[in-house]
């Protein structure tokens, strides 16, 4: 399985804020979709970066409060990791934990194609799982 795989299942839609935006709406962002980072994208769509649940809680632990009037550039993810459609789930698995990192963008041919979470690799690895133990069963049962 590789992670075209995944973004078959979920989409292709990425949720993003613009550069300029407050690392406050960023906050509400995060909060209202129910997900853990967003990406940071420039005027030409370009990745800029990502602000994540833990960019955030690092900037008030270091700046307070205030910083939640700042612009997300000051506390995002500039060099972010990328992974390709072609990569198997796997690859994947194994940059994330290097990286510690829970969410990877996906990009094909320069453009952005989605993004994949930890929670959609565990997902699939679950799927995976039952159907091997489904396929187990049935050959247990045939035999």
């Amino acid at each position: 399985m590789n992670v075209a795989t995944i973004l078959k299942h979920k989409g292709n839609d990425v949720v993003s804020v613009g550069p300029d935006a407050t690392l406050q709406e960023a906050v509400r962002l995060l909060a209202g979709k129910r997900i853990g980072a967003a990406l940071v994208l420039s005027e030409d769509k370009s990745l800029a970066g990502i602000v994540s649940e833990r960019d955030i809680v690092r900037a008030i632990a270091d700046r307070g409060p205030a910083c939640l009037q700042m612009p997300v550039t000051s506390f995002m993810t500039r060099a972010v990791e990328t992974c390709r459609p072609s990569d198997t789930i796997d690859q994947l698995m194994a940059q994330m934990t290097a990286g510690r990192f829970r969410h990877v963008p996906v990009v094909e041919d320069g453009r952005l194609a989605g993004i994949v979470s930890i929670g959609d690799v565990v997902k699939l690895r679950i799927a995976e799982t039952e159907l091997e133990v489904s396929a187990i069963r049935e050959y247990i049962a045939a035999h």
